[in-house]
């Protein structure tokens, strides 16, 4: 028996005296958001797509952990705490309420981030070139898309002066707040900002804005649930307003139009940054980077039924008409 035999006996020996020598264990991916998980399920399908074209397969040599908080953010800090307990290896958090919930759960645990306003204004990361710490990811490039939207609402109401704003309390509001004055000052249009998180709270929006003669909603909370999002949808087609909205969601179901970054795009991505982790790449050494592809949605239902014509420049640019 040569060397090389001796040793492999003497390995096998050794996996045959103890089992848990023979389990092998692959690396865990802790996949968290927030809103249903069955809204979401084409973005983790994205992801874990994307993920295997890489060479690393959910269930074969990665294990996805797929966890949600719906709409109860508050669960955010219980549910990362048990992957981080878990082992992960790497955290993929889509959503500003998710990726804070990790950064303040963990400094060591690696954190890809999807879809977060601006996480240096956040205290996520140090530059988007240079983020440092655990994180990496993809950020909205907020302050461009806000611009976007206020312009796109101003072709379809050139005369555009008062706009209602309808914004949610969570984190990254302040700074949204600012972005949306700062950019409706830029083209003349007088900014309202309206707080709603509730279907009481949405009523008596609506009957201030209609108080007010807003002539335009912009819509600047995130995707909601359900039925937070039909009360939405039903008040503004009561309203007759010309609304925007950040999701492409809200069009899918009777909104006006939406303008915002594609966020399987954004996954797709994400799944490169978490091949290159588990391969060896530190966080801090891969930048945040902004969307590369955004989707404008239109209604043009919704449109002709309160009376609204397109302009066909707007018509042009669209990702998706739904008629």
């Amino acid at each position: 028996m040569n060397r090389r035999e001796l040793m492999l006996l003497a390995a096998a020996t050794a996996i045959a005296c103890n089992p848990a020598l023979a389990q092998v264990t692959i690396p865990r991916i802790g996949f968290v958001q927030v809103g249903s998980r069955q809204e979401n399920q084409s973005l983790l399908e994205a992801f874990r797509g994307d993920l295997s074209a890489l060479g690393w397969t959910d269930g074969s040599n990665i294990a996805i952990l797929d966890r949600s908080a719906g709409e109860r953010t508050e669960q955010l800090p219980g549910i990362i705490e048990k992957l981080i307990g878990s082992g992960v290896a790497v955290l993929v958090t889509v959503g500003t309420p998710a990726t804070l919930a990790a950064k303040r759960a963990s400094a060591a645990v690696p954190i890809v981030l999807v879809g977060v306003d601006d996480p240096v204004a956040l205290g996520v990361a140090q530059s988007l070139a240079q983020p440092g710490g655990n994180v990496t990811g993809f950020s909205l490039s907020s302050s461009e898309l806000i611009a976007k939207r206020l312009q796109l609402l101003q072709e379809l109401v050139p005369r555009l002066r008062r706009l209602a704003v309808i914004v949610r309390g969570d984190p990254g509001l302040e700074q949204r707040l600012q972005d949306i004055r700062r950019s409706a000052a830029e083209i003349g249009i007088e900014p309202m900002m309206l707080e709603a998180t509730t279907g009481t709270a949405f009523r008596l929006t609506f009957a201030r804005l209609r108080a007010e003669r807003s002539e335009a909603l912009y819509v600047a909370s995130g995707p909601l649930g359900p039925v937070k999002r039909a009360q939405l949808i039903g008040l503004a087609f009561e309203s007759r307003l010309p609304a925007i909205y950040s999701w492409r969601v809200f069009p899918l179901e009777g909104g006006l139009m939406s303008f915002g970054a594609d966020y399987g795009d954004l996954l797709r991505r994400a799944a490169g940054s978490v091949a290159k982790i588990l391969t060896g790449t530190k966080p801090a050494d891969l930048p945040i980077e902004p969307p590369r592809k955004f989707d404008l949605t239109i209604n043009l239902k919704t449109a002709d039924t309160i009376g609204l014509v397109i302009p066909p420049a707007i018509l042009a640019r669209a990702d998706e008409v739904i008629e």
